[in-house]
């Protein structure tokens, strides 16, 4: 017995500690060599395998053909053959190639549990035999072919819960039936559950999730042919959606650049769609995008005219504007489960215009009227009276059904509608409202401007007094300055009129501020300071007190008369200076003390020579 080669060791190796039990590296089925278990295609690349498998929690009594991922542990299965007729004998079950070219997968007795219903190519009679082989792709599709290469059949016409990248979504039935995404029953039941992903029966714009027949989620309306999605950090790239023609068809599909395969969307159990990828460090499937999430998301949440404001913290429910809730008691716990309705009754006719909303997911239950320009669309509301609101957008393009317009009216309640982040692109709502009456335009204006109004003549105000108050200022102390002048030029003491006028700063400058260190002595009408001007001269300057009761008779009369008492000895009188409240007199200073301290000093020296 020779030795087997190393590849084959460690395949059978892997083989025997794999949870999914299949053992052959070939990618191809061939006629009269069926599949059986413990046996399993790879694709030439590895990405995936074909086989039989069993949920880990069916206690190994249900087994089914399925692909998975082969290098992922978990949540790895992307499509099943027979979801609803379960192997409970695997021993002798087979998935055969038939002489016919046809997919059977038998149970022991030899009966079909599934079949994938070929039919011939067009151009060859229903009754020749053809054959071929099926191969299990590098995409996950497993894809049955003639010798000559014509597709017969291929997995990725039949999706399960999964969609692949390059994999199409049929949205429109013209001569096949749509194609939907159903759930698992349950996290490791593989049989169809109850919810679903598709386009909407009635128009390939949007697609929905539905629980059995009841929408769930409800998509973005289509804003164009080509969607781009959003950067996704977590795997560095951009994940694309795109719309297209295949036939009399139209196909979905989305894809990324670099063609991952470790990407894909799920119809969840939960009712969750979900863009998943597969983070090889953590050994998770990370969520890149989650619908409906949050709450408020799910279809009809808030109710008609109310919308899920996705710009908030915590997404809620609110009304559109114009609207409130038709029950007191909704808006509680952020949802409107009745709606709501109009504040003012709407009036048809000239009195309507159309209020602007942006970012909006554009709601549900509307006519799609064709070949319309904007004007054309908004016309097309504006002239009927039950049209409540219409949305518009240039598609960009006429490959799909020869029309580059989308214009969207609608003729009752707005449901399903929500703002911000949500997947896809916001676009503007035009909700017909009515006008303003020339009371409630005039009241608006008003509340608008009456605060401004208010604030400028607040402001004018306030500039006109401070005006007033630096004026004032300046023709007073022209007075000051004129009546002590003039006063001192009466009394023949000055020529011309002319009497030195100090500066407050030159003041403040010459004394330190009035600086306690600088006072020489204080009396009943203010405090006198030491100072040096500029130039290095000495002076004294009498501050006048602000609480001496001094006014400006007495502040004139003792200027006159210092003025009037020139002598050698007295202190002479150099000038003045008025500032707001501030009256100072400036004198010479003279270095020797007062003549109180003098006379004092003189009886003391008396006295004392008498003793």
């Amino acid at each position: 017995m020779g030795f087997l080669p190393i590849h084959r060791i460690i395949t059978l190796a892997f083989c025997a500690a794999s949870l999914l039990p299949s053992c052959a590296s070939d990618s191809r089925l061939l006629p009269n060599k069926p599949l059986t278990f413990g046996s399993k295609l790879i694709s030439d690349d590895g990405t995936f395998a074909l086989g039989f498998f069993s949920p880990s929690n069916s206690g190994g009594n249900h087994y089914y053909v399925g692909i998975w991922y082969n290098s992922i542990p978990k949540d790895n299965v992307v499509w099943v053959a027979n979801r609803a007729a379960p192997v409970t004998d695997p021993s002798s079950a087979t998935l055969a190639l038939t002489d016919r070219s046809n997919l059977v997968l038998s149970n022991t007795d030899g009966q079909p549990l599934w079949m994938a219903n070929v039919s011939a190519p067009g151009n060859l009679p229903s009754s020749e035999n053809v054959t071929g082989e099926a191969t299990l792709d590098n995409t996950g599709n497993f894809v049955l072919r003639t010798s000559e290469g014509a597709v017969l059949w291929q997995s990725f016409d039949h999706p399960t819960d999964t969609l692949l990248p390059g994999m199409n979504l049929r949205v429109t039935h013209n001569r096949l039936e749509l194609q939907r995404l159903i759930s698992w029953k349950g996290p490791q039941d593989p049989s169809p559950g109850s919810f679903s992903y598709g386009a909407d029966p009635y128009q390939f714009l949007q697609r929905f999730a539905l629980n059995g027949s009841r929408p769930y989620w409800r998509s973005p309306v289509l804003t164009n042919y080509l969607m781009v999605g959003s950067y996704m950090e977590s795997i560095k790239s951009t994940i694309f959606f795109t719309v297209r023609r295949i036939e009399d068809e139209i196909y979905m599909a989305f894809g990324m650049p670099g063609s991952s395969s470790t990407v894909k969307i799920k119809m969840d159990y939960s009712g969750k769609i979900k863009i998943l990828v597969w983070n090889s460090k953590m050994l998770e499937w990370n969520d890149l995008q989650v619908a409906p999430e949050p709450e408020c998301n799910t279809y009809g949440y808030c109710g008609a005219f109310g919308f899920c404001d996705n710009t908030e913290p915590v997404p809620i429910c609110k009304c559109l504007d114009g609207f409130e809730p038709i029950s007191k008691e909704d808006g509680s716990n952020g949802r409107f489960p009745k709606g709501c309705r109009r504040k003012e009754e709407l009036r048809c006719g000239r009195e309507n215009r159309f209020l602007t909303l942006t970012a909006m997911k554009i709601p549900d239950k509307f006519v799609y009227v064709k070949n319309r320009s904007f004007e054309e669309c908004s016309a097309e509301c504006t002239s009927n009276c039950s049209c409540t609101a219409y949305a518009y957008a240039n598609m960009n393009t006429t490959a799909i059904n020869g029309d580059d317009t989308r214009c969207l009216i609608w003729m009752g309640d707005l449901i399903d509608t929500g703002k911000g982040k949500l997947i896809g692109t916001g676009e503007n709502l035009y909700i017909r409202v009515n006008r303003l009456s020339d009371k409630k335009r005039w009241g608006n204006i008003l509340k608008i401007t009456l605060p401004v109004v208010s604030s400028l003549l607040v402001l004018i105000c306030m500039w006109l007094v401070w005006i007033c108050n630096c004026q004032a200022k300046q023709r007073n102390k022209k007075i000051w300055k004129n009546m002590i002048s003039g006063a001192l030029s009466n009394s023949g003491e000055l020529e011309d009129g002319k009497f030195p006028f100090f500066s407050f700063r030159e003041i403040v400058l010459a004394t330190n501020n009035f600086s306690s260190s600088n006072m020489l002595g204080h009396g009943g009408f203010g405090n006198v300071y030491k100072g040096t001007l500029e130039r290095g001269k000495k002076i004294a300057v009498k501050r006048l007190s602000k609480g001496s009761g001094q006014g400006t008779l007495e502040f004139r009369n003792e200027a006159v008369l210092i003025a009037k008492l020139q002598h050698r000895n007295l202190v002479k009188l150099l000038g003045f200076c008025i500032h707001g409240d501030e009256k100072l007199l400036i004198y010479e200073y003279l270095p020797n003390k007062s003549l109180d301290a003098f006379l004092f000093s003189m009886f003391s020296f008396c006295l004392a020579n008498f003793q």
